[in-house]
């Protein structure tokens, strides 16, 4: 079977990297609705000969092209969904792209490009595992109601498409596969089973303005003694509970003549442990009051999102590809990540795993190379047939 899987993906290998190319050719960064929604509908065009059908939903923030479902026509006489996830965005503008040279490019073992493992290459890596599974299991490809869910907004990560998509599941769902890039290394195939939560604030601190020569005296400054509490915050990094806290915007002030009034920091904190996280959102928010010169803080939570925690259902599934993995003679290990993904809000569907698309590196360009310019974005094609194997193989346990 793995012989046969194996020989049907590799002749569908290049129609699929075409389709890669297309999509990468297609600028989609988050704001460009018009990018967004283009891609959406070649997307839907390289689905179309599955026999899925399209709807492309609004997007709650006016901003954002649409999402996409994707089902073929007899879905809902099946069962609840696999519910197969990628997302449409990318995290370039136009002029990024343009400035870098960020486009399409073959290089020995590489394929650099915009999207090419983050998200496009997992959404091609969907194509190919379903057309693989056509060929050879077409009796399992008519039987399972498949769902593929598109996000146009996952960088920058919210409720909105996690809404839509379980207004699509009144079942609720079978599994949730979120394709983002899969690492691969020595060890083997890494594949996540759970995700930090993370909770967003700002931090207000309100002085007494007042003119810096004449008044200096009078004035209450809000950067100064915003600056006091600032060290506070960070001491709330706790490495030993896996909570991370990032101070990452900080601004106040006007004039270089008055004493300023007012100051804000913007942070972040993450954990794996919902406890862990709650405990430090209220230990943060404790810091609000009067300080010792008179200004006021107040500290507001901006936003939230739910850990994945993984779990025993997780386990399980996990454990349907670890035997695909073995049945492949490869290690297929369970990993958790710090950084947020869809599978925080759709976890709540069913057993979920996450990385389940190729292998690449560079996904938001935060490497550089040693002259200072950026190191693309890249995906390793040869790393689409065995991850699609492994996919199909894993699927066939889960109907035994």
């Amino acid at each position: 079977m793995i012989e046969e899987l194996t020989a049907s993906a590799q002749r569908h290998l290049p129609k699929a990297l075409e389709w890669l190319q297309r999509m990468v050719e297609i600028n989609s960064f988050t704001t460009n609705s018009e990018g967004v929604e283009s891609l959406g509908r070649l997307t839907a065009a390289c689905f179309a000969p599955l026999g899925f059908t399209a709807e492309l939903v609004s997007a709650r923030h006016l901003e954002h092209g649409p999402h996409l479902f994707l089902r073929r026509r007899d879905a809902e006489k099946k069962a609840a969904p696999v519910v197969l996830v990628t997302h449409l965005d990318t995290v370039f503008p136009p002029e990024e792209e343009k400035l870098n040279h960020f486009h399409w490019q073959e290089e020995g073992s590489r394929i650099y490009g915009p999207g090419t493992v983050d998200n496009k290459g997992g959404t091609v890596l969907i194509w190919l595992m379903l057309r693989t599974l056509r060929d050879v299991l077409p009796e399992l490809f008519e039987q399972t109601h498949w769902l593929i869910a598109a996000n146009s907004a996952e960088e920058v990560i919210g409720s909105d498409f996690a809404e839509r998509t379980t207004e699509r599941c009144a079942e609720g769902a079978r599994c949730v596969l979120v394709f983002e890039g899969g690492p691969v290394d020595k060890a083997g195939y890494h594949i996540v089973t759970s995700r930090k939560g993370r909770l967003e604030y700002r931090i207000s601190c309100e002085g007494r303005a007042a003119h810096a020569g004449s008044n200096h005296a009078v004035g209450i400054n809000a950067v100064v003694e915003l600056a006091r509490v600032l060290p506070y915050v960070h001491a709330l990094n706790d490495p030993d509970d896996g909570l991370t806290v990032n101070v990452a915007h900080v601004q106040g002030g006007t004039v270089l003549n008055r004493v300023p009034h007012l100051a804000q920091a913007e942070l972040e904190m993450r954990a794996f442990d919902p406890v862990v996280l709650e405990t430090a959102g209220m230990a943060l928010e404790a810091m609000a009051g009067k300080t010792d010169a008179g200004a006021t803080i107040t500290v507001e939570r901006i936003g939230t999102t739910a850990a994945w925690p993984g779990g025993v259902e997780t386990q399980r599934l996990l454990e349907a590809w670890q035997q695909a993995g073995a049945q492949m003679q490869i290690p297929v290990l369970s990993m958790a990540r710090g950084g947020l993904s869809d599978a925080n809000y759709l976890c709540h569907l069913a057993p979920t795993l996450d990385a389940m698309g190729p292998a690449g590196g560079n996904a938001h360009c935060s490497e550089r190379s040693a002259d200072g310019s950026k190191l693309p974005e890249y995906v390793e094609p040869g790393s689409f047939v065995p991850k699609a194997v492994m996919n199909i193989l894993a699927l066939m346990g889960l109907q035994g």
